[in-house]
């Protein structure tokens, strides 16, 4: 005997999404909801910008509500690793919480470390929820100016 399953389209699309997390090396989407509303919320990484100039990487992710003292920059065998948690306030008695979108837990995001780039000149600063991380470049790696004379 069998039954029948009533259709639901948003659960085939969360299928789909996990799906293309894996084929892409994505986490998994996590889904959260409840009676009045179900939603799929993606697991948190901190957005990134990274941009170069002639001396130098620099890496901007935005980390808002994580303290400094939850934030880690290691760079290890050509890996950059930017590591955290963002942490869930704690559940005050006299607080109803009708909703909660932003994603908390831990992060770990990793960029390759480019061949000009001196992993041995790595800074990293932290300010307003930006963490900006500083990558020289090797000395030799930089332009040089040369000045042309005139005879």
């Amino acid at each position: 005997m069998s039954s029948l399953t009533r259709w639901n389209p948003f659960r085939e699309m969360e299928a789909l999404q996990r799906r293309l997390d894996t084929l892409f090396n994505h986490e998994p989407s996590r889904v959260s909801g409840d009676k009045d509303e179900a939603m799929t919320v993606a697991q948190w990484a901190p957005l990134v910008d990274i941009t170069e100039d002639e001396k130098e990487y620099l890496i901007k992710a935005e980390l808002p509500d994580v303290q400094k003292t939850d934030v880690k920059v290691t760079v290890e065998n050509g890996v950059l690793t930017i590591s955290g948690e963002r942490k869930l306030e704690k559940e005050e008695k006299n607080k109803r919480y009708h909703r909660i979108e932003r994603s908390y837990g831990s992060f770990v995001r990793r960029f390759g470390v480019p061949e000009n780039a001196d992993e041995a000149k790595v800074t990293a600063d932290f300010k307003d929820g930006v963490l900006t991380v500083r990558v020289a470049k090797h000395e030799q790696a930089r332009p040089k100016t040369i000045e042309v004379k005139v005879a």
